[in-house]
């Protein structure tokens, strides 16, 4: 079966042609009238949250506190050790026992090696012999000097005779004390062979092994021992802080003293003040000051860098805000506080102590009063705000909005409290003011 199909007429062509090109002008036409023509409606609330009517930035707050917050000085310090001792022999000799074990802890008099002590027995033992030789002959003159009294009272004896014998005696008697004098020495050198800790610490590695022969003039010596528990704290502070210091010295209270690792994020030991130096470094502007900590634990070690926090005093009923809130300008410091109407508003601010990631605030922010800790990058002076992740929402005239924190007013809530984020807002109910009946798009011209 065959199938004919018409080519449609010239006409119709024609007419086909016509309603096209209508179209393509009426578009052209509305596209001029709502991007071209018309200019587009002026952005409401300013930063990059406010390109349509009704939108708020988002912003976390905080509540500006009153509470207590110590004064506090930072400073660099190094550990260092309140005495350190090098143990060297006072004799040379062979080093034949050695009784400690490295890295031990030992108290004073401990004894920690001893040299071979042979020499000085048979020193001793020569100074013993020489003090009974001699002894017996004090004894042999002394006898004579009592004969020589006897017959010197009887006349039989010139006085000249007897004057020499109690010179002899005395003579006996100084080299019988000489000679004790060497015993003693004897025995001292020999005790010297047993080398005991001078002080209680901990001992480092040992610096010469058995059978070696040490002398008293090695410079390494057989240990080190430190002493750790207590340990000092070594640090400087401007000399314009030194009246401070003193001033919390002189009031009897000793500053308590906080060593930080590096980081300052740990906590190491917790100490007091000391002693400050005698005089000020010229060429730094500096004095040094020495704290003292127990370090039970031995979390400071010799050498070891610390920050250290001198607690001079404490602020009392003090306005106090994260220091994350603080921003900075041309001007000075400031922060942006939320009015009641939900407005933010610059507050210049006048910074007080600071105490770890608080800082306090002597003036331009009372106490209850919410300042953005984050979401400032978006704001600026008037900007109506919705608080999330904290604080009560408003509902721009001051009120609040009924729902949970983090939600947007007549919304549902986002999430579990606390949740930072915005969330999805329903669909507006049409625009009633002049502004807002401008920015619907218009029906086409007939």
């Amino acid at each position: 079966m065959n199938t004919s199909v018409e080519a449609p007429s010239r006409g119709s062509r024609l007419g086909q042609w016509v309603i096209g090109l209508v179209l393509l002008l009426g578009g052209g036409g509305l596209v001029w009238y709502y991007g071209i023509g018309k200019p587009a409606p002026i952005p409401q609330g300013g930063g990059r949250f406010g390109g349509g009517r009704g939108e708020k930035p988002p912003v976390r707050v905080v509540d500006a506190e009153q509470r207590n917050i110590a004064v506090a000085l930072k400073a660099l310090g190094t550990v260092s050790p309140i005495n350190t001792v090098i143990v060297r022999s006072r004799l040379d000799g062979e080093l034949v026992r050695v009784y400690f074990t490295e890295g031990q802890r030992v108290s004073a008099g401990q004894l920690l090696a001893e040299i071979d002590p042979r020499p000085y027995e048979v020193a001793l033992a020569q100074a013993e012999g020489q003090r009974a030789e001699i002894q017996a002959r004090l004894t042999n003159a002394r006898a004579d000097l009592a004969s020589f009294q006897s017959l010197f009272d009887r006349q039989l004896i010139p006085r000249q005779q007897l004057n020499a014998q109690e010179s002899l005696v005395k003579q006996v008697e100084g080299t019988s004390q000489s000679n004790d004098a060497q015993v003693n020495n004897a025995k001292l050198q020999l005790s010297f062979t047993k080398v005991t800790a001078p002080i209680a610490g901990k001992l480092g590695l040992r610096q010469v092994d058995v059978g070696n022969l040490v002398r008293s003039g090695d410079a390494n010596g057989i240990v080190v021992i430190t002493q750790t528990q207590p340990i000092s704290v070594l640090f400087t502070v401007p000399e314009t802080d030194l009246p401070a210091v003193l001033d919390a010295m002189r009031r009897g209270a000793t500053p308590a003293v906080e060593a930080w690792d590096r980081a300052e994020t740990t906590r190491l030991a917790t100490g007091t003040l000391r002693t400050v130096d005698n005089q000020i470094d010229t060429t730094t502007g500096t004095i040094r000051l020495r704290a003292v900590f127990d370090n039970r634990d031995d979390s400071l070690f010799p050498n070891q860098f610390v920050n250290i926090n001198l607690n001079l005093s404490t602020l009392r009923a003090a306005t106090v805000v994260p220091a994350a809130t603080i921003q900075r300008a041309s001007f000075g410091t400031f922060v942006y506080v939320i009015k009641p109407d939900g407005k933010a508003t610059i507050r210049k601010v006048v910074l007080g102590a600071a105490e770890g990631d608080r800082v306090a605030i002597t003036e331009g922010v009372a106490p209850g009063e919410r300042v953005v800790l984050e979401g400032v990058d978006a704001l600026q002076e008037g900007t109506t705000v919705e608080i999330v992740g904290g604080g009560a929402p408003t509902d721009g005239a001051g009120g609040p909005t009924g729902g949970r924190t983090g939600a947007p007013a007549g919304g549902p809530p986002t999430g579990p409290p606390g949740t930072p984020g915005v969330a999805p807002r329903p669909a507006a109910a049409a625009p009633t003011t002049p502004d807002a009946a401008a920015a619907r798009p218009k029906a086409a011209r007939p």
